[in-house]
């Protein structure tokens, strides 16, 4: 079974690298459309797909990550969705507090990314 990783990212090139790299590794990657680029958008898409992981960053033109986080950690048939928060600022803490299952820090290795996403999924079991 292939599992499913919702990216939700705002920088155009970060999402097609990362895209790529995930998709590289056996990742099927989902992304939301500019229909679904809201949080209540991003909640149905999340209820639709139901992914195993949701990498996240958070500064977001539309929104806030963790305010986003936050609405996912509210929905209980989402509470075991794994979710991993990234920025270029260190806001391990806050992201932790607010419900997120890891945290890496902008820029980081592909290699280092691909350890923890599949750490935090192996969690799930």
């Amino acid at each position: 079974m292939t599992t499913k990783l919702l990216l939700i990212e705002d920088d155009h090139t970060m999402v097609a690298l990362l895209g790529t790299l995930l998709r590289f590794e056996g990742f099927e990657v989902l992304q939301p459309k500019n229909e679904d680029d809201s949080i209540f958008g991003i909640l149905k898409l999340i209820q639709q797909e139901k992914p195993n992981l949701v990498l996240m960053d958070v500064h977001l033109r539309q929104y806030n990550g963790i305010d986003l986080l936050h609405q996912i950690r509210q929905e209980k048939e989402l509470a075991g969705l794994r979710i991993i928060m990234s920025s270029g600022m260190d806001v391990r803490e806050e992201c932790r507090d607010a419900g997120a299952d890891d945290f890496i820090l902008k820029p980081f290795m592909p290699d280092d990314l691909i350890k923890r996403i599949r750490e935090t999924i192996a969690k799930e079991q």
